[in-house]
This record gives C-alpha cells, sequence and structure tokens, in this order.
C-alpha cells in the first residue's frame, strides 16, 4: 500500500481506496467498503470551510519530516484563519514536541501503532472520540491516523481532507508547496509556510549538523567509505560536528563507525528528536541523507545540503525535496561514494566559505 502513496499518481490514490476500503471491511465488518469509497470520493473534492469553530484538529502524519513538511503548513494557515479557535495538534508525543513552543498549539495525544491492521485501525476509533466533537473541525493532511482519509473519524461537514498523493499531478511543486496551495483554497489563507517551534530560547551556534538515519530504508544509503569520507571531508572545515546517533542499534553502531573511521572528533547526540531539532536549528550548516532533519533545517532557514537517494520515481523526488535558496539537494540516480562526495564537496563551497 505504501508503494501506491510513494508515487503520487492519482490513479494509484484510486486504487489505494478500493483495495484498502476491502481490508478495512474485512477487519471491522462494521465498515462497508462500498460506503468507505463512496464517502471517500465526497471528501476527496475540496471545499471552503465556513463559520469559526470553536476548535481545530489538525491531525498528525505520524512521520516527523511529514509533520514539519505538510501539518506544519495547515498549522500555520489555521492559526491565522482561526484566531480565536483553540487549534489542536493530534498525533504522537514525539511529533507534538515540534510545536510545543507555540502557546497556541495545544495537544491531543495518540500514539500510532506499528502492529497488525486490526491494532493499526484502533487507533482511527480513538482519533473519533478524541475529535467527534460539534464545536470543532478536523483537517487531514492525508494521515495514517485515518488511513489516508479512509476512516470516518467525524461528520463529514466537519471534515477536510488534503489528499497530498493525488494533488497537482501535472507539476514538480514540492508537499510544502501543495499544502500552501490546499490552505489558499480551503481556508484563504496565502503563502502558509512550514515552521517548528521548539520549546526553549534559540540560540546560533557555530556547527555542522549531520544525521546518517535513513528512516529503515536503506536505499537512501550511500554504499561505504561515503558516510566515513563526508564526515572527514566536513571536518576539514574546521567546524565543530554535531551527529544524530539516532534510534540505536544498527543506526548508532553504523554511525559510531563512521566517526571512528573518519578520525573527526565530533559531538553525538543520542536523545529526542527535538532535541536534534534543536541542534539544527541553531547551527551554521545540516548535512544529511533524505529524512525529517533536512524539513526542519528548511522550515528553520538553515543552509542544508541534502543527499537524496533510494527514491521510487522522480515525482517522490520531487514531493519530498526541501527547496530554497538556502537548499542544495543532490539528487542521486547512481549511488557512486566517489561521484557522490565530490557532489557534497561542491556544494559545501557553496555553503561554507573558504573550507579547509
Amino acid at each position: 500500500m505504501e508503494g501506491l502513496a510513494d508515487r503520487f499518481e492519482p490513479a494509484l490514490c484510486d486504487a489505494y481506496v478500493r483495495l484498502f476500503a476491502g481490508a478495512v471491511a474485512q477487519v471491522n465488518p462494521a465498515w462497508d467498503a462500498r460506503s468507505l469509497v463512496a464517502r471517500y470520493e465526497r471528501l476527496r473534492r475540496p471545499r471552503s470551510v465556513s463559520g469559526e469553530p470553536q476548535r481545530v484538529f489538525v491531525l498528525s502524519r505520524v512521520t516527523l519530516g511529514a509533520d514539519v513538511a505538510v501539518t506544519s503548513v495547515l498549522l500555520a494557515a489555521a492559526r491565522r484563519r482561526f484566531p480565536r479557535a483553540e487549534i489542536v495538534f493530534v498525533g504522537p508525543h514525539k511529533n507534538y514536541e515540534l510545536f510545543a513552543g507555540d502557546a497556541a498549539i495545544s495537544h491531543a495525544p495518540l500514539e500510532y501503532p506499528r502492529g497488525s491492521l486490526a491494532e493499526r485501525l484502533a487507533a482511527g476509533a480513538k482519533l473519533q472520540r478524541i475529535v467527534d466533537d460539534s464545536g470543532g473541525i478536523v483537517i487531514d493532511p492525508d494521515s495514517r491516523l485515518t488511513q489516508l482519509g479512509l476512516l470516518p473519524v467525524c461528520d463529514e461537514e466537519n471534515y477536510y481532507f488534503f489528499e497530498s498523493r493525488g494533488r497537482g499531478p501535472a507539476t514538480d511543486l514540492n508537499l510544502p508547496e501543495l499544502a500552501a496551495d490546499w490552505a489558499g483554497q480551503i481556508l484563504g489563507v496565502q503563502a502558509a509556510r512550514p515552521f517548528v517551534a521548539l520549546a526553549g530560547e534559540r540560540q546560533q551556534s557555530a556547527t555542522i549538523a549531520v544525521s546518517m538515519g535513513v528512516g529503515e530504508n536503506p536505499a537512501k544509503r550511500i554504499p561505504d567509505p561515503f558516510e566515513a569520507e563526508l564526515l572527514s571531508l566536513l571536518g576539514q572545515t574546521g567546524i565543530q560536528l554535531a551527529i544524530d546517533t539516532g534510534a540505536g542499534g544498527a543506526e548508532a553502531e553504523r554511525v559510531a563507525w563512521a566517526i571512528e573511521s573518519s578520525g573527526v572528533a565530533a559531538a553525538t547526540w543520542n536523545g529526542s528528536f527535538a532535541g536534534f531539532a534543536r541542534i539544527i536549528a541553531a547551527s551554521r550548516l545540516y548535512v544529511g541523507y533524505d529524512s525529517a532533519g533536512q524539513h526542519v533545517a528548511a522550515a528553520c532557514g538553515v543552509p542544508l545540503i541534502s543527499v537524496f537517494a533510494g527514491f521510487p520515481s522522480p515525482r517522490f523526488f520531487a514531493r519530498w525535496r526541501p527547496k530554497g535558496d538556502r537548499c542544495q539537494v543532490i539528487r542521486i540516480d547512481r549511488a557512486d561514494p566517489l561521484e557522490t562526495l565530490a557532489r557534497v564537496r561542491e556544494a559545501l563551497f557553496v555553503n561554507v566559505p573558504a573550507p579547509c
């Protein structure tokens, strides 16, 4: 199912709805597949929000990078459109931490299990109990909590669905731009942008923040010895490196090996992602694979070098790449370590003047 979504093709959105509606109905007979499909067809059509709701529930997309690139755009638009409403972020605590510094955004905790389909659907039932409120509306940014808009969680008139996978098929706009365009159409708010609101004061530091995380997708990695050579190259700038060790296990071991092999003295971070996001926000430069870190850097206006490999289709690359004058995105069609390192070196001269 994820493969259907990753290609950002409208026809595959239709295939997903037909297939997954049947799967959902098999797990829970209370839901009828035809009714789910018919509902989805109605709600995928954009319509403007009217009235002044007391609460605006904005659903998490569950993955951290998507909540920065997509959900934060809709949070920003909702704050501007409904200044007197309570704006509620619904999703995991680690995701909410990215916005906890904004007093205008409250939190309705909801974890998304990575177990069986029945366990995942149970999150939808919990979500319904949270949002089925006559005084509120729901903004769904194509969330896993609703199985990409398929599960009914409130009255249709109070539900607004951004079908990110099917929007703008003739364009190469990235997801923040598509979300902003949708927010303009639905909420009447123009030019909403991604943001993070981290608790505590933001302080600048002369560091290069580095992440070698790939989100359990090894296709995003460049083969050895790229990572060790990358750290060695970054170390030649004379700027302190701050490297995220990830979620532990194999990723932490890979990071430790790369640091040892590079011979670079680097600081490491092994805490929450929000904590590493604070490091990114304060840094002089961010370097990493396609991951949540690049979206934090872009949202914070931090220069970045993103090594973007392992994408399933050209449109996936177009949708997920960060854009901006300070974003150097290196598209990798052939994962050659030496060639990739040379391209990073070239981008590094653009972002960090006069490296050693």
